[in-house]
């Protein structure tokens, strides 16, 4: 019994815990919407969930590495607003040639984050209250350019829109794929550069991140120009899903991101989890949506009371890890 206490312990002190606890639940409910439904499991069903939430994916992966530096952005949505709006405007008003496009698109959202970054840093605000002023400016600057939807009707974007990539099962989208080629580029900066160790040691203290000669000043200023760049790069992941820029798009969305991270493992207080934690977290809030959609009978909103639910959850099994890290560090010493 004192065996089975001690491995109990051990896995919970472990830190791929709250990671396997998410591909747990992942897996409980895909089984579970497969018996319930058997055209849950087909293959492109299961693809569909990378190719609906590709954009969502993207924002999570740059939300992660604020997270894990101790900070929040909730100007990601209104960034990827705001990017549909100037790539629809460039290409339908004033046609510009798309790529680009994109490269200004990708430009704007860097700057945007690299500029909130250097507020929170240089003035020592609050990452809520800037990313909040920053949210509330990307939205006003979307209503500026238009209050109405702008259709675009560029060549590659429509290309990209309907272009269908075989891989065994079925396929996946251009976005999708451009989904997970960041995510791979997130995980290698995030656990074998630099940077990445960096952005851990900003979580885990900044004093001391500071005393250790790190640079903090430019690892925090890439950090939020990064959750920028990967918001914009959203915006264009969903131009081509929706080929319109709109002032209404991503409404939301911030708060999808945080949601994904935290229930793919990473502490909200900083310095603890892994950047792959946000696939497995955006797969979990796809695939409560898709047993939804299945159902048919329940409202849209419960997608939002099921994921509260989760976040609830995770947050309170996260207090009890780290209450618990706390004690063991107190005996120790």
């Amino acid at each position: 019994m004192n065996q089975l206490t001690m491995r109990g312990r051990a896995l919970l002190a472990s830190p791929y815990f709250t990671s396997v606890a998410t591909l747990l639940l992942l897996v409980l409910l895909l089984g579970a919407g497969g018996a319930a439904y058997p055209g849950l499991l087909a293959p492109q069903v299961l693809l569909n969930l990378l190719i609906d939430n590709a954009f969502l994916l993207v924002i999570a992966v740059g939300m992660s590495f604020v997270i894990l530096s101790g900070g929040i952005d909730l100007s990601v949505g209104s960034v990827l607003a705001l990017s549909t709006m100037v790539a629809a405007t460039l290409l339908h008003r004033w046609h510009v040639h798309p790529l680009l496009v994109i490269a200004l698109v990708l430009a704007l959202g860097a700057g945007l984050g690299a500029a909130m970054g250097a507020l929170i840093h240089y003035f020592r605000l609050q990452p809520f209250i800037v990313t909040l002023a920053g949210m509330f400016l990307a939205r006003g600057l979307c209503y500026l350019i238009s209050i109405n939807s702008i259709t675009i009707d560029d060549p590659l974007f429509v290309l990209m829109s309907r272009t269908q990539l075989g891989v065994p099962g079925g396929y996946l989208s251009p976005g999708a794929v451009v989904a997970l080629l960041v995510l791979a580029l997130a995980i290698w900066l995030a656990h074998f550069t630099a940077f990445g160790r960096t952005v851990y040691a900003i979580g885990g203290n900044e004093q001391s991140a500071r005393m250790m000669g790190l640079p903090v000043a430019r690892t925090k200023v890439l950090i939020y120009a990064c959750s920028g760049a990967c918001a914009a790069l959203a915006g264009v992941l969903f131009a081509f899903y929706m080929l319109s820029g709109y002032g209404l798009h991503a409404q939301g969305t911030e708060l999808d991101a945080i949601a994904a991270v935290v229930i793919g493992g990473a502490l909200l207080s900083g310095g603890y989890g892994y950047v792959a934690g946000a696939l497995s977290g955006v797969l979990v809030l796809g695939t409560i949506q898709t047993l939804i959609a299945f159902d048919g009978t329940l409202s849209s909103w419960w997608t939002r009371i099921v994921i509260g639910g989760l976040l609830f959850l995770f947050c309170l099994v996260q207090r009890v890890l780290a209450m618990g890290a706390a004690g063991r560090a107190g005996r120790l010493s």
